[in-house]
């Protein structure tokens, strides 16, 4: 929150494509006693012109735009229109964010998710939600799941296609989606079409996507648990390998809308994986290598995740950005995988971990092993070998063919 409310509370009211019709008695007297209406174009358009109140358009970009707009009107009753439910990936999240909930009052309208389960027969609790409003629509592929039902919010009119295109070329070309534009308005109107031959062209740009996914046949599965095959990341082979990856996420625990700090991404796995988790886990990966920071960028994108944020090598980044480093929150967990023996890199990355907080380090040369035997002696922790074997053909036989060992060190931070 960046400060406080010292107005009228802000009255956010939810408005949906039936406008002032849809609109109940308590809205309709928020709208009308208010001396100043801000909102888009078009939900300014669907108010009566004859109220009284001055109508301001957002600004773009709006967020850095909101201080300063509501300090020049803290002296006048507000109300602010808001598409649908305020609070479902609305602007009365960066309100409350902005002025803290005792700031608002908020009278809500069906969000469009609502809408769409309703015309469908879907179960609103059990369909999840993927906003593409602002961000990529691979943000959807960690919910592609064969057999699953999942809606989309859509940027624009072009959504659609782009989502069809995604579903395509992961392995979900049979699946059906469905654009409901314009939900409880005189123009609402839905259509469907498989994703492998979408051609409707584009509608509305007040649009929800449904998605009935279905698996091609051959498709690899990619849940969100933790282990991922191998093959779907991209590198030069610097890569925790699935099994590893699968304890090392383990150990570190994520949970919802926590941060890692991934310390030697190589092919960025355990930061990507980390976030496909959960959609609000979020995570920082430091490689020294330019390449492979390229990498990660291509391989967070093509597994979901665009907002795996890359920097470089950990201690040079904390050395040039001391003051943005300083400003950036506490990691919950942070991760080891390379640069162990780095003089005072474990130190340092201990002292920037919040407290409560995970690290976890992986070794697998004797040096960075002897280095993690001794952190544990002075640190506490638990310390853990891992020896992964694989079969491979041998002749016309089956052989187990070893894996390097893995030396792991996890420790909890405690004052």
């Amino acid at each position: 929150m960046t400060g406080a409310w010292h107005g009228e509370p802000i009255v956010v009211v939810g408005i949906g494509a039936d406008g002032w019709d849809g609109l109940g008695a308590a809205a309709r007297e928020a709208v009308a006693a208010a001396e100043v209406i801000f909102g888009s174009a078009r939900q300014l358009a669907l108010v009566p012109t004859d109220l009284g109140g001055e109508r301001r358009a957002w600004p773009s970009p709006l967020v850095p735009a909101l201080p300063g707009l509501f300090a020049e009107h803290g002296a006048r009753r507000i109300c602010v229109l808001a598409s649908g439910d305020p609070m479902f990936y609305g602007i009365g999240v960066t309100l409350g964010r902005l002025f803290g909930p005792a700031a608002l009052r908020v009278l809500p309208h069906p969000s469009s998710a609502s809408l769409a389960c309703a015309r469908l027969g879907w179960a609103l609790a059990d369909t999840p939600v993927v906003s593409a409003v602002g961000r990529s629509v691979t943000a959807v592929l960690p919910d592609l799941v064969d057999g699953r039902r999942l809606l989309v919010l859509s940027s624009d009119e072009h959504t659609p296609a782009r989502l069809a295109e995604l579903l395509r070329d992961n392995g979900f070309g049979p699946s059906a989606l469905t654009v409901l534009e314009q939900l409880g308005g005189p123009a609402e109107r839905v259509r469907s079409g498989a994703a492998a031959s979408w051609e409707l062209d584009p509608g509305d740009p007040l649009n929800i996507v449904a998605i009935d996914c279905i698996a091609e046949a051959e498709h690899v599965r990619r849940t969100r648990v933790p282990g991922l095959p191998d093959a779907v990341y991209g590198g030069d082979g610097q890569l925790t390998k699935a099994e590893v990856r699968t304890l090392t996420l383990s150990a570190l625990a994520p949970a919802p809308g926590e941060l890692l700090w991934d310390v030697g991404g190589g092919s960025g796995s355990i930061a990507i994986e980390w976030c496909r988790t959960h959609p609000a886990c979020r995570a920082v990966t430091f490689e020294r290598l330019e390449r492979r920071r390229q990498q990660i960028t291509a391989n967070a994108a093509a597994l979901g995740v665009p907002h795996v944020e890359v920097r470089g090598e950990v201690l040079a980044e904390l050395a040039a950005n001391a003051a943005a480093m300083h400003e950036m929150a506490a990691p919950d967990a942070i991760f080891v995988g390379g640069g162990v023996t780095q003089a005072g890199l474990l130190e340092t990355c201990l002292a920037h971990l919040r407290q409560g907080g995970r690290l976890v380090a992986n070794a697998v040369t004797a040096e960075s092993e002897a280095l993690l035997v001794a952190m544990a002696a002075a640190r506490g922790g638990e310390l853990r070998k891992f020896q992964i074997y694989r079969a491979e053909p041998l002749g016309g036989f089956t052989a187990w063919r070893p894996q390097l060992p893995v030396a792991q060190w996890s420790v909890v931070k405690s004052a």
